[in-house]
């Protein structure tokens, strides 16, 4: 991919990118669009169309495949103005302030465009010949969209048969196949979904157009190498290419956080740099007879494969290490741009709140109905929200856009656990188990924790755009890494950029501990967490937990040994990085002795 950036914007909720390519594409800067909850997208097609004073005709449930289509319009009209951008940018003055400007001041301070640009300006900005070739090095950032794959809700007619192909995460990856979108990717994450991973042989826009060349290309999320090269040879064995795949830190990340058994993000990057050879061979070794088997083209060496980082990353030192040492290609950028309105869609409440967060705000909460830990913002007008309802005795939320579906206990059809139904069904059954007090205290907190995430998470940008809400359910909820704690100001474009490039410090005055440290940290307190709840009967239970041990103190070991490249001329760092790692080996050894 031809990209003049060394960092992309991840997804984040369903609403605090949804137009984020709209606002940093034209820069060159990649970001990332939730397509699954289309009533939010096609409420920014409405936004969008009437903001440009362009006719715009809703597409209603009525119309057949209305999700896709809604995908497919939104898709095609961001990338439209993306387009219009560029060419205005393509036109304007080399002077100060200028979009053209804007967009190679904030280009990597090594690249090679870049210096050519402050030569011009230092020199008056008169040499036409190299401003027009400059203008001839302009793109645009790609425009990428996520489906998490668990996001999969069967959808049915009136008369309540099943309709084909037609289930959320169906409906929007063909939505977005059908979009005019090229040099684009489109991101699957939160594990393997056989039925949308099948559904992706039938659309030929994921076929290679030459060596390395998609129109749409294949990411996977992954939190280590095994779910790589699992969910790549059952790609490649239907003539599909993953084109990168996105390594993301178990739980030092925004939003849905899955605990990798201990296995931290430093000894996972090692692996991958290791092994990225052995992985391009067994995918092609797969990928070509599947192709040729559908006539398709086939190729006599493998298309490239990219690794990518994200989760926690907070300073250009830790950006640039793992850029070189690890040889990643691009390092994501998610929580740190909920600060910046220049690229995120933030409302100005939650903004506010996300400045004034500390450590102690951004829990690993048990929130989404899921069943999945989320690293969540306390403090939400959609937390205050639950809080009433519990208070009042009737927990629960309305579920009116049913994306996170999944529980039978009760009825039939899949409900949300976070919905009034299940919690009044799931609080009668705790009650006549005439349970301990304590005990019962425990699991009803457990039951009404479940929070609505498919409004809470898009209000924010229906807040900011003066948009109706659903149902006029107006609570907002966040979901920010732990990163945010240690930014405290909101800022420009630029000055993320500069930040994101070492050539400025947005950082908040707070100690901030190296990114491994924090994930290290995270996944301590997880483990004691899980060691507490631990009841002695349970046998296994305390093995998996002393493995998880074991294989946080391996990769205490790993880092230990990478100090000195980690900090090869700050001797200080590396000695209080040392110490901190000797203080957190010690005090998993001795939680492993009480559990043996």
């Amino acid at each position: 991919m031809n990209t003049p950036h060394q960092f992309h914007i991840p997804v984040m909720g369903l609403a605090y990118t949804i137009d984020s390519p709209i606002k940093v594409a034209r820069y060159g800067i990649a970001s990332t669009i939730s397509i699954i909850e289309d009533r939010l997208v096609e409420l920014m097609r409405q936004h969008y169309y009437k903001d440009r004073k362009d006719s715009y005709t809703p597409i209603t449930p009525k119309d057949i495949d209305y999700r896709a289509k809604r995908i497919t319009d939104y898709l095609n009209l961001v990338n439209k103005i993306v387009k219009e951008q560029i060419e205005e940018l393509k036109t304007s003055a080399f002077e100060a302030g200028s979009e053209i400007s804007k967009y190679f001041e904030m280009l990597p301070t090594s690249s090679s465009i870049r210096q050519l640009f402050q030569q011009i300006i230092q020199a008056g900005g008169e040499a036409k010949t190299l401003q027009d070739f400059l203008r001839t090095q302009i793109v645009p950032g790609a425009i990428d969209v996520n489906i998490m794959t668990k996001l999969d809700k069967d959808n049915y007619n009136k008369q309540g048969e099943l309709l084909t192909d037609t289930s959320d995460a169906l409906a929007a990856l063909r939505g977005y196949a059908k979009s005019d979108l090229t040099n684009s990717s489109i991101i699957f994450s939160a594990g393997l979904n056989p039925r949308l991973f099948n559904y992706l042989e039938k659309l030929s826009e994921f076929n290679a157009t030459g060596l390395g060349k998609f129109d749409k290309r294949i990411v996977i999320k992954v939190s280590d190498y095994r779910s790589a090269i699992i969910q790549g040879k059952y790609l490649a064995k239907k003539g599909l290419w993953v084109s990168e795949f996105r390594i993301e830190s178990g739980l030092n990340c925004g939003g849905h956080a899955f605990a990798s058994d201990g296995f931290l993000l430093g000894p996972i990057l090692e692996e991958f740099k290791i092994k990225s050879e052995e992985l391009t061979q067994s995918l092609f070794q797969l990928y070509n007879p599947a192709v040729l088997a559908k006539g398709g083209i086939i190729f006599d060496q493998p298309h490239p494969i990219s690794v990518t980082v994200q989760g926690g990353i907070g300073t250009a030192e830790e950006a640039d290490f793992l850029m070189k040492h690890y040889g990643v290609s691009s390092t994501g950028w998610g929580t740190p741009f909920l600060l910046c309105p220049e690229a995120t869609t933030v409302d100005d409440v939650t903004l506010n709140q996300l400045v004034q967060a500390k450590e102690k705000e951004v829990i690993l909460s048990k929130n989404s109905p899921l069943g999945v830990r989320f690293n969540y913002l306390k403090g939400t007008s959609a937390e205050k929200e639950k809080q009433r309802r519990i208070d009042k005795g009737s927990p629960g939320s309305p579920c009116t856009e049913k994306h996170l579906v999944s529980n039978t206990e009760f009825t039939k059809e899949p409900i949300c656990t976070a919905s009034r139904t299940y919690q009044k069904f799931k609080i009668n059954q705790l009650k006549e188990l005439n349970l301990p007090e304590e005990e019962y205290a425990a699991r009803y907190k457990d039951v009404v924790s479940k929070e609505c995430l498919c409004v809470g998470l898009i209000n924010s940008a229906l807040t900011k755009y003066n948009l109706p809400f659903i149902k006029n359910m107006n609570a907002i909820n966040i979901c920010p890494g732990p990163n945010i704690a240690y930014f405290d100001k909101v800022v420009s474009l630029k000055e993320m950029t500069d930040h994101i490039y070492g050539r400025g410090n947005i950082l908040s005055n707070r100690a901030r501990p190296h990114m491994f440290i924090k994930e290290l940290d995270l996944n301590i307190d997880y483990v004691k967490e899980q060691a507490k709840d631990w009841k002695k009967t349970d046998v296994k239970g305390a093995k998996d937990i002393i493995k998880y041990i074991s294989n946080l103190l391996e990769g205490i070991e790993y880092y230990r040994l990478l100090a000195e490249a980690i900090f090869f001329d700050h001797a200080d760092q590396k000695d209080f990085f040392l110490n901190t790692l000797c203080n957190r080996e010690i005090e998993l050894q001795i939680m492993r002795v009480q559990l043996e």
